[in-house]
């Protein structure tokens, strides 16, 4: 692929809930900071070490004389170029795979100049813009089987300790504004701890816990404490030197024969404070932007519109701001959200309710405040009145709030139901409480497609179909093999295994893949890179 050009082309209407390499097998440690056996300088506390200073030029300048923000990026580095095998090894994958750089800088266009911007702010070295990609590949969206969510990965114990609010409307670890500022808390905090960056590094991936005791068992068995000599997990052994890899080719991407193309270094969005709660297609129209872009700049957001306890704010494209500004002083309170109403009748139940209305009876008691789900006759029951369709990844967010036995690993066995005559994805959906959306993820479908008598339809899918085919969203995924393309390296794009890739496409050592096969995979959508 040398030569390649990054030219940053993505289609729009491509699912993008692909997250990193960041595939924890355990959850990621969290602890309150520990106290290093040997305290630090306190020198060495004031003043970061001679070869991790910002460079004097660039601190001058404070990047704003750079037109590429790529080369505001690259002016910010500072971490010293280190010889070790494993980072070759991951610049390795990144040199032969320029495409997955060129989706993640596709996505990331909207959210780096503000990381940038941020990380600069605090005096941190600005390979830490680069973390996302190494995390989340920069998708906002992306979750992980250890449940870590967002561009920076937190699982939710640490997103609480760095003050990331969850509940039903929002999830802070997603907002892209209060993330980032929760992650460089806690990356600082951590350098604070070990006084090394790359200590920090691996912390933030495994644990301060976890590499306290390697620094105290190296200490006490004299050998040196460096990350390069700690014994760590696989995972976090690959992690610091990927995020390293990533710097090396960034800072001379023309010697490895790839061409960035430039991201302007201005700010994407702004931040406009909306008082109260606020409906996403309500926030779109006012803002004159598309839903899709705005669900894009506020994946904090569970469901259609703004938590009503907040963040009382909304990110919108920079070029929209003051017309959405002035919009919202235009709307009266009773504009800002659309309800149906419903008067219950004699024995109706709240999930009778829900089924008619296509939705759940979870959503019906939160927005009716009915913490016990009973409803009397003669009641006005309110019904979201949302004239679009949630896109995938928000639904996929919803329901793991609705439904956490979908994401704690608790054991569920798969039920097949069989199509009768007349019955629709709509009417089957209905009978048996669940979203259509949802019926036909689980069966590959679209929400129009027609069904038969005597089709069988995946009601609800197995723990062990989750784990054997490694898949979340139950997702059949179809993938075009390109020039350049091995097993192995198609395996580590979608985090499966090779084993899984050969057996689903009958590929042996005389089945060979050639470029245009169409290979059939069952992904993890949190897993995918890129």
């Amino acid at each position: 692929m040398a030569g390649a050009s990054l030219r940053a082309v993505c289609a729009a209407g491509v699912l993008l809930l692909g997250a990193c390499a960041h595939q924890t097998p355990h959850e990621r440690i969290v602890a309150p900071a520990v106290v290093p056996s040997t305290p630090p300088n306190d020198s060495a506390q004031a003043e970061p070490p001679p070869s991790l200073a910002l460079p004097r030029e660039w601190r001058q300048q404070q990047g704003e004389d750079y037109d590429d923000l790529f080369d505001r990026m690259r002016a910010g580095f500072a971490f010293d170029e280190v010889q070790e095998p494993a980072i070759d090894q991951q610049l390795a994958w990144f040199e032969h795979n320029p495409e997955y750089l060129e989706r993640c800088f596709q996505r990331g266009q909207r959210y780096l100049y503000h990381v940038v911007t941020e990380v600069e702010a605090r005096g941190m070295p600005l390979e830490f813009a680069l973390l996302p990609v190494v995390e989340s590949a920069y998708e906002p969206f992306a979750y992980s089987p250890s449940r870590a969510a967002g561009l920076w990965q937190f699982i939710p114990a640490t997103g609480v300790r760095f003050g990331l609010k969850e509940d039903w409307w929002y999830d802070g670890r997603r907002d892209v504004v209060e993330s980032t500022r929760a992650a460089l808390d806690y990356l600082q905090a951590l350098h604070d701890q070990f006084g090394d960056w790359l200590l920090a590094i691996a912390a933030y991936n495994v644990g301060e816990a976890w590499v306290q005791r390697a620094i105290d068992y190296n200490v006490a068995h004299g050998l040196p404490s460096d990350f390069w000599h700690l014994n760590l997990p696989a995972e976090t052994r690959a992690y610091v030197p990927k995020l390293l890899a990533l710097k090396r080719l960034m800072a001379e991407p023309e010697r490895y024969g790839i061409d960035f193309a430039a991201i302007p270094n201005e700010p994407y969005f702004a931040v406009v404070e909306t008082e109260s709660q606020l409906q996403l297609t309500i926030a779109a129209q006012l803002a004159g932007t598309s839903y899709e872009e705005l669900v894009a700049l506020n994946p904090g957001f569970n469901r259609w519109a703004t938590d009503p306890d907040g963040p009382h704010r909304m990110l919108v494209p920079i070029d929209n701001a003051d017309a959405f500004e002035a919009a919202l002083k235009t709307l009266a309170p009773d504009e800002r959200m659309r309800y149906e109403t419903h008067t219950v009748t004699a024995h109706e139940t709240l999930a009778g309710i829900a089924k008619q209305y296509d939705t759940s009876a979870a959503v019906l008691a939160k927005i009716n405040d009915l913490p016990g789900g009973r409803v009397s006759a003669g009641e006005t029951v309110k019904i979201p009145a949302v004239s679009v369709q949630l896109p995938e990844k928000v639904m996929l967010a919803a329901e793991r709030v609705d439904r956490p036995e979908t994401d704690t690993g608790r054991k569920q066995r798969q039920l097949v139901y069989r199509v009768r005559a007349g019955e629709t994805l709509s009417s089957i959906a209905r009978r048996h409480g669940v979203p259509v959306s949802t019926l036909a993820r689980l069966n590959n479908l679209q929400l129009g497609n027609a069904v038969t008598k005597g089709q069988r339809l995946i009601i609800k899918a197995s723990t062990r179909r989750y784990r054997d085919e490694g898949i979340v969203s139950g997702r059949r995924t179809l993938y075009v093999v390109r020039h350049g393309d091995t097993v192995f390296s198609i395996s580590h794009q979608f985090q499966v295994s090779v084993a899984q890739l050969k057996s689903w496409n009958g590929i042996n050592k005389n089945h060979q893949i050639r470029a245009g096969q169409r290979l059939v995979m069952y992904v993890d959508a949190s897993r995918q890179q890129g």
